[in-house]
Order: structure tokens, then sequence, then C-alpha cells
């Protein structure tokens, strides 16, 4: 790993949390460093986050020093669990995985920015520059952004509207 890059490997494919464990720790001992996203999704249809799952699975690695970042459906009372467990941010979805559908959680994820002392990371169904920006105007902390980007004509093109788009949120 090239020095100064931080890399965040992510646990997708697991289904429970037991299984979220095993990917972190392999991980780690592969040289990818403490920093670790938590996404346990069994339902294989919606792709939807299991947070009770999610929860164990933040406490077990937060314990054994991971800088955890859950990936969640965003739930106030879940939030504050993955909180008390030990998480250094929440990464509420804004939509379906690869929908692009944008921020069908709004109100919801409004709510955790309000409520949760920690950084706030829409995502997920980020489909739209403007999309992030209003994520951005609503205080959230970031944007992950996959399949916008990844599908698009122009990479590159699309990438850089989607840094505009952050900044000019942030700047609102």
């Amino acid at each position: 790993i090239p020095e100064g890059v931080t890399l965040l490997p992510n646990t997708s494919g697991a289904r429970n949390a037991e299984e979220a464990v095993r990917i972190a720790r392999l991980a780690r001992e592969c040289g990818c460093g403490d920093f670790i996203k938590i996404e346990v999704i069994h339902d294989s249809k919606y792709l939807l986050p299991d947070n009770y799952e999610t929860i164990k699975a933040t406490e077990t690695l937060a314990k054994e020093g991971f800088v955890v970042m859950p990936y969640m459906y965003p739930d106030l009372n879940a939030a504050r669990d993955l909180k008390n467990a030990g998480a250094a941010s929440v990464m509420p979805l804004g939509a379906p995985i690869g929908s692009n559908k944008g921020l069908c959680t709004r109100d919801f994820i409004k709510i955790l920015i309000d409520e949760i002392d920690l950084p706030v990371i829409v995502d997920a169904g980020i489909g739209r520059p403007s999309q992030a920006c209003e994520a951005m105007e609503l205080g959230a902390a970031a944007c992950m952004v996959n399949t916008a980007i990844a599908t698009a004509g122009d990479i590159p093109a699309m990438a850089g509207a989607f840094k505009h788009a952050i900044q000019a949120g942030r700047a609102a």
C-alpha cells in the first residue's frame, strides 16, 4: 500500500455479524489497516442492511481497535446503538444499493444528522450530483457514491461533477 493511502475495505458479502468480523480480521491481516466498512446484508433481493447484525459486528470490531464505519438502514435507535457499540460514523442508505434514486430516506437521514454525534455519511442510492449536494445541505459529512460514477459514460467528468456538487452543498 503506497504511503499516505488509507484503504477502506468492506465486509460486502457478509450475511451475519460473524462473517463480517471474519472478513474484517482478514482485511487487517492482509495489511489493509484498521478502517473497515461494515456491510451485513442477508437479503439478496433488496440488499437492505441488517442493523441488528451490524450492531453486533461493530461492537466486536470496535473492541479490537477497528475504526468501524457501519452501513445501516437509517433508524435513530439503531444509530444510537451503533454509537454506543463504538462506531466511528454511521452510513445510512439514501436509497437501495445501485438504484440511483437519491435521498428516499431524507427525513430519517436528517434525524440522524440532528441527533447522533457522529459523522453521517450517506451511502447508497445517490445517482446524481444534485442529490449529493442535497445530502451536504442537510448536514451530512460525506457521500459514498459508486454506481452513478462507475456506470457513467465519462467517468472522470462524472466524478468531477460530484466533487463540485459536494463543495456546493457544503458551502450552502
